[in-house]
C-alpha cells in the first residue's frame, strides 16, 4: 500500500489541496467563518491526515515530532512576534461567544491542516529528487494558495499584501522543518495567527504595516537559521 502511494504522491497532493481549498470556500461562503460548519469540517479533515499519517507509519517523517536542541533556532521566540501581530491595535470583540470560539477551533484545524498539506506532502514529495525546488514551490503554492480570499469576497490590496507575506511566511516554516525535521512549532504558530485573527483591530497599522512586519521577519529569521544550523 505504501508503494502504491508513493507512485501516486503528486497526484494525491494536487487532490489534497483541492479539497481542502474548495471545501473551505464553500464553509466560508455558505455559512462564514465562524460557524460549526466550518469546525467541523476541518476536524474531519485534521483526523483523515492523521489517519493516513499513522496507516502509512510516517507521522514522525511528516514532521510530527519534537524538535532537537532548540538552542540553534533561538528558541522560536522570532515566532512569538508573527503570533503577536494580530494583537498590535488592541482586542475587538464583535462576535458571540460562540462564534470566536468556533472560528479558533476552526483555526487551529487549518493551522494543522495547511502545515501537513503545504510543508508534510508536498514539501517531502518534492524534496525526494531537488530540495530547493521543493523549498521554493512549498513557500510559493501556500502564498498563492491565498489568493482564494478573492473568491471568498476579500479585497484585492489586503490579498495581495496576504499573498507576499504568506509566501514569506511559509518559507520560514519550511526551512525551520527542513533543518529541525519537526513541523511542531510551525503548526502551533500557524494556527496561533490563525486564532488571534478573530481579534484584529483593522486600520492602517494592520492592512500596511503588519504585511511589511511579516515578510521581513520571516525572511531575517529563515536567513538566520540558514547560515547557523546544518541539516545532517
Amino acid at each position: 500500500m505504501t508503494k502504491a502511494f508513493e507512485k501516486h504522491e503528486t497526484l494525491f497532493c494536487l487532490l489534497l489541496i483541492i479539497i481542502y481549498l474548495v471545501v473551505n470556500s464553500v464553509c466560508v461562503q455558505n455559512f462564514g467563518s465562524t460557524s460549526c460548519i466550518g469546525f467541523i469540517a476541518n476536524t474531519i479533515l485534521s483526523a483523515c491526515l492523521i489517519a493516513v499519517m499513522m496507516f502509512l507509519k510516517r507521522t514522525s517523517y511528516y514532521g510530527l515530532k519534537n524538535v532537537e536542541n532548540a538552542r540553534k533556532y533561538l528558541y522560536f521566540l522570532p515566532l512569538a512576534i508573527i503570533v503577536s501581530v494580530n494583537l498590535w491595535n488592541g482586542f475587538n470583540i464583535n462576535s458571540s461567544v460562540s462564534e470566536i470560539i468556533f472560528h479558533i477551533l476552526t483555526m487551529l484545524n487549518i493551522g494543522f491542516i495547511e502545515e501537513i498539506i503545504f510543508r508534510g506532502f508536498l514539501f517531502k514529495m518534492m524534496a525526494k529528487s531537488n530540495v530547493k525546488s521543493a523549498i521554493i514551490v512549498s513557500a510559493i503554492t501556500f502564498g498563492m494558495g491565498h489568493i482564494i480570499n478573492l473568491i471568498n469576497g476579500a479585497e484585492l490590496i489586503p490579498t495581495l499584501l496576504q499573498i507576499c507575506y504568506a509566501t514569506a511566511i511559509g518559507y520560514l516554516f519550511v526551512i525551520i522543518f527542513h533543518k529541525s525535521k519537526s513541523l511542531v512549532p510551525c503548526i502551533i504558530t500557524h494556527s496561533l495567527v490563525n486564532s488571534l485573527s478573530v481579534f484584529n483591530v483593522e486600520n492602517d497599522v494592520s492592512l500596511y504595516i503588519s504585511p511589511v512586519f511579516l515578510t521581513v521577519i520571516p525572511l531575517a529569521y529563515a536567513i538566520y537559521i540558514n547560515k547557523k544550523v546544518v541539516v545532517k
